[in-house]
């Protein structure tokens, strides 16, 4: 059997695939939004085995010809009817643990991926069901502080290793917004200080001195500017109209100094009990 590569590189001779056991690449992905206030992920319920029934993070399997990204933002299209937009992807890591999947030999390339206030989704053909789940609503191994409770009633069961991605997945988010930008990236495009604050305390699970937040904003590098914009927020309720902010948009820059998560904060636990 023979081929070539994209550069025109042909297989050695007497090079043959089937000498080497089969296994197949999928996609998965990890989306997160803040609505109503509360970190929220996007997760399908499957309509067909193994684990029909089952909540699962959207994805699948990544077609011969197909870039791993393209994939990634096919599922989504597919098992959601949400399109590609504006939102942050970046890949988290690779899941193959051989049993992984009962089906073969299943190596998964995760992403994750955040965006303000998204819609409700529709579920696809490969799903019965899809919804935004509060992240403090699911048993997330290793996931502690916060609003979050290891042992939560009625949690539903993640299919696959699922609950494993999403729980490294949160910590990626929870700990990039720490020294980067990419908090903005859960805002709108124009936003206030407090509803950028909002962020840091839906994704973190804590309430955060609002002087101290504002203090820190005018002090660290590469998060926000000015709006060009005269328009104010309204107040909700007493007090003064709020000044609007923008991102940056030299792409996703450093902080100096970070905002650190405190001590009693959502996050991943060293002693996390693998599922």
């Amino acid at each position: 059997m023979s081929g070539t590569d994209p550069a025109g590189h042909a297989a050695p001779e007497g090079y043959d695939p089937g000498d080497y056991p089969p296994f197949a690449v999928t996609v998965d992905l990890a989306i997160f939004t803040v609505r109503d206030g509360a970190l929220k992920v996007l997760l399908i319920e499957r309509s067909a085995d193994p684990y029909a029934g089952a909540w699962a993070l959207p994805g699948g399997f990544v077609d011969i010809d197909e870039d791993i990204a393209d994939a990634a933002w096919r599922e989504l299209a597919e098992e959601t009817g949400l399109t590609r937009t504006d939102w942050h992807l970046e890949q988290l890591r690779t899941y193959g643990t051989p049993g992984r999947d009962p089906r073969m030999r299943v190596v998964s390339v995760a992403h994750v991926a955040f965006a303000p206030d998204l819609p409700d989704p529709q579920a696809g053909s490969d799903a019965r069901n899809a919804r935004w789940w509060d992240v403090d609503d699911l048993n997330l191994p290793g996931l502690r502080g916060g609003n979050h409770d290891s042992d939560v009633d009625d949690a539903p069961a993640l299919a696959f290793d699922h609950a494993r991605v999403l729980a490294d997945a949160f910590d990626r988010v929870a700990a990039k917004i720490e020294y980067t930008s990419l908090a903005t990236a859960f805002c709108p495009p124009t936003f206030t200080l407090g509803e950028l604050q909002h962020v840091y305390e839906a994704v973190w699970g804590v309430r955060l001195d609002r002087s101290n937040f504002r203090r820190w904003v005018q002090q660290t590098t590469g998060l926000v500017r000015p709006a060009p914009t005269d328009e104010v927020r309204p107040p909700q309720g007493r007090g003064r109209p709020a000044a609007l902010f923008e991102a940056r948009t030299e792409g996703v820059r450093t902080l100096h100094p970070p905002l650190l998560r405190p001590a009693d904060a959502r996050a991943l636990r060293t002693d996390r009990a693998e599922p």
